[in-house]
């Protein structure tokens, strides 16, 4: 009987590392050591941390304190995970997270709070921004108005006024922000000329930005009825008074010439008694109101509602049309009869390889009804309305979609196909079954289990489609008959887009919610239509 002791075990021979561990020892030290890894290293966060340093600035004068704080936090996370040596997998993961959570999670956190908001036309801001505006926009020059010295001056892209009053005293604004008096000046001449931490505009500048400079209106302290200091020549200011006074204990503003009172009645704008507003107003929540308005509205009840069925229709005949288009060809190219069946299949994904948006722009010029090639060459000189006869629109974005989507549905079959055994199709055969039987019983069940995914994606691409709808016919015809600014080939997409960016009254809370509906109802779809995948699989 052997006994074993501990100097036996501890004499025991490491076993060597294998490749895996050897290749990540040198992966980890090539991460944390070497000059030149630790010279590129200080300079990628050099970058990061002077940007970071910059929106600090910014957001500090802008009083963004939350927004600051957030990119503190992460500027520190990040130096301390690209300075420790210890943290590998997160210096991979780090980057993808932030652009993950800027341009994704923050893109749909911001998307639904707008959705309970009535930002929009006329109701961007703040409620002080509001007021600031309204006094802003009624300023009259006060005909006894003394002159005051005034050097324009500039801090991180925002104009100011360096103002110097008769009795000498020196104060700096900006639109945003009053008068402050300081102390530190530079004088000349007995008129203030620059101060520390702005940046005096030269006479050339000053005169490329003549019409900025004289709509800048510059309070003249906290209260908005004591007036703003204007310039029109960047010498020389006066003070201005507005036609309007606001008192804020009482939440109104009145229009001195006429007397009329408007009220803060919390729809986000001062309000006369007869129902007139004053604009701009300022952004509120307003719950689901935007949701139900969605709708409900009469206004935008004939066109949401045509618009979505063809919403429904063309996503449905596109995913169709591509799917069988795409899956004949690839049963047509699967054939080993076939000789340069290479060059046949190259050729039919050129279309998958050229842009949408510019295949859109060359089939729009192809469709031109006077000069298109289409009606010029294929048709003889005939003149076919095909991008502005309603159905006829209908009819070419349908082809278009088509060309640009049938080559994705011919790669994805061509390797379903290529997937199943041979066995199975030489038991089909054996078996005394046709090609048609063949395919209909087994290929294309087969087939649908892998592809039936990918159907769904393909559904939800196309209802947002927005590219080809927007470069192809930007929605139309137009509806003439609609409120909005809406035609006959608009999906829901490209409508919410026309409501949020078009026309005089843009409604971003609105198209807000119609996006998150958009969602809701794809989500939904996709989720029975997995369900039915799930069950297609059980089959099989």
């Amino acid at each position: 009987m052997t006994i074993t002791t501990d100097e036996d075990v501890s004499a025991e021979p490491t076993p060597p590392p294998t490749k895996r561990q050897r290749r990540a020892a040198s992966i980890a030290d090539a991460a944390s050591g070497g000059v030149r890894t630790i010279l590129i290293k200080l300079l990628l966060l050099g970058i990061v941390d002077a940007i970071a340093v910059y929106a600090v600035f910014v957001l500090a004068l802008q009083e963004e304190w939350i927004v600051l704080g957030v990119v503190v936090a992460v500027t520190a996370i990040v130096n301390w995970i690209y300075f420790s040596r210890t943290k590998l997998p997160a210096k991979y993961l780090t980057p993808g997270v932030i652009f993950l959570v800027l341009f994704q999670v923050f893109v749909l956190v911001y998307t639904g709070y707008i959705a309970f908001t009535n930002y929009g036309t006329g109701h961007n801001g703040s409620k002080e921004q509001a007021v600031s505006s309204l006094m802003a926009s009624s300023l009259e020059r006060v005909p006894d108005s003394p002159t005051y010295g005034v050097t324009v001056v500039d801090q991180l892209g925002t104009l100011g006024l360096l103002v110097t009053d008769p009795d000498g005293e020196v104060s700096v604004g900006t639109t945003e922000q009053p008068l402050q008096e300081v102390d530190n000046a530079e004088l000349e001449n007995g008129k203030a000329v620059a101060i520390d931490g702005w940046t005096t505009l030269s006479f050339q500048d000053v005169i490329a930005r003549t019409d900025e400079i004289t709509e800048l209106a510059v309070p003249f302290s906290d209260d908005p009825n004591e007036g703003a200091i204007r310039t029109p020549d960047g010498s020389n200011g006066y003070l201005y008074t507005s036609t309007l006074e606001y008192d804020e204990a009482a939440g109104t503003m009145t229009d001195l010439t006429t007397g009329t009172v408007y009220s803060d009645i919390g729809t986000g704008a001062f309000t006369s008694e007869d129902g007139e507003e004053l604009l701009p107003g300022w952004q509120i929540t307003v719950g689901f109101d935007n949701f139900v308005r969605a709708v409900t509205d009469t206004r935008l009840a004939q066109p949401l509602v045509y618009v979505t069925l063809w919403t429904f229709a063309f996503a449905i005949i596109s995913v169709a049309s591509t799917f069988f288009l795409g899956l004949f060809l690839a049963l047509v190219f699967n054939d080993l009869r076939m000789r340069g069946r290479k060059f046949y299949r190259v050729a039919m994904i050129l279309p998958y390889a050229i842009p949408s948006f510019l295949s859109a722009l060359v089939w729009a010029g192809m469709m031109n009804e006077s000069f298109g090639f289409i009606n010029q060459v294929i048709f003889g000189g005939a003149s076919i309305p095909w991008l502005t006869d309603p159905f006829l629109a209908k009819v070419s974005v349908l082809i278009v979609n088509l060309w640009l989507g049938f080559p994705y549905m011919f790669l994805i079959c061509t390797g379903a196909l290529q997937s199943i055994p041979d066995d199975v199709n030489e038991a089909a055969t054996v078996d005394g079954a046709s090609p048609w039987q063949t395919f209909r019983h087994i290929k294309l069940p087969l087939l649908l289990v892998s592809v039936a995914p990918l159907l769904i994606a393909s559904f939800a691409f196309n209802f947002n489609n927005f590219n080809v709808i927007y470069m192809l016919t930007n929605g139309g015809p137009r509806d003439t008959a609609a409120p909005i600014p809406v035609g006959f080939t608009d999906i829901l997409i490209s409508m919410v887009y026309k409501v949020a960016f078009t026309g005089q009254n843009r409604d971003y809370g609105l198209a807000a919610a119609y996006s998150i509906i958009i969602f809701i109802v794809v989500a939904v779809i996709s989720i029975i239509a997995f369900r039915r995948t799930k069950s297609l699989e059980e089959i099989n």
